[in-house]
C-alpha cells in the first residue's frame, strides 16, 4: 500500500457477481470526488462499521432511481447496464438527496445489502474506487466502470 492511497478487498459473498466471485481479491484506490455512476465502490456499512461493503454507484445526487419489474430508470429513463433487464429481490422508487449515491450489486435477483435496503450512501462515507482484481489469476484485470 502506497500511503494509504490504495487498498485490497476481499469478496465475500455473490452480489457482485458476474463482475466479482466469492474470494476474488480486488485492488481499490482512494476516492476522490464524487463517484461516477458505474464507480464500483467500497464503504463501511452503516451499522456494522467492521465490515466494507463493494457495490455498484446507480444513482448520483438529485436523481430519482426507480427499481422496478427488472429495470432500474433513473430520472424516468431506464439505464443502460448489463443488469438491467431481468429479477430483481426489491422494487424501489428514491430520490437521491445532495451529497449521497445509490448503490446496487450486479447480482439483481439474490439478496444484497444495497441501497434498497439501506438507503442512499452519504458520499463522505464512500472511501474506496475498486480499480482492479488481482486475485485469482484467471479473473485479474482492470475493472472497466
Amino acid at each position: 500500500m502506497v500511503g494509504g492511497m490504495v487498498r485490497r478487498f476481499a469478496v465475500v459473498d455473490d452480489s457482485m457477481r458476474p463482475t466479482f466471485e466469492p474470494d476474488d481479491w480486488v485492488i481499490a484506490r482512494r476516492r476522490r470526488g464524487v463517484p461516477d455512476r458505474d464507480d464500483v465502490v467500497v464503504f463501511t456499512h452503516p451499522s456494522y462499521p467492521d465490515r466494507f461493503l463493494l457495490k455498484r454507484v446507480i444513482g448520483l445526487p438529485g436523481e430519482r432511481v426507480t427499481a422496478k419489474d427488472g429495470q432500474i430508470c433513473i430520472n424516468d429513463h431506464v439505464l443502460a447496464d448489463p443488469w438491467r433487464d431481468g429479477p430483481m429481490c426489491a422494487d424501489s422508487d428514491d430520490r437521491v438527496p445532495e451529497g449521497a449515491v445509490w448503490v446496487l450489486g450486479d447480482n439483481r435477483c439474490g439478496p444484497s445489502v444495497d441501497s434498497r435496503v439501506l438507503d442512499a450512501i452519504p458520499i463522505e462515507d464512500v472511501s474506496w474506487k475498486v480499480v482492479a482484481c488481482y486475485w485469482p489469476p484467471s479473473r485479474a484485470g482492470r475493472i472497466n466502470s
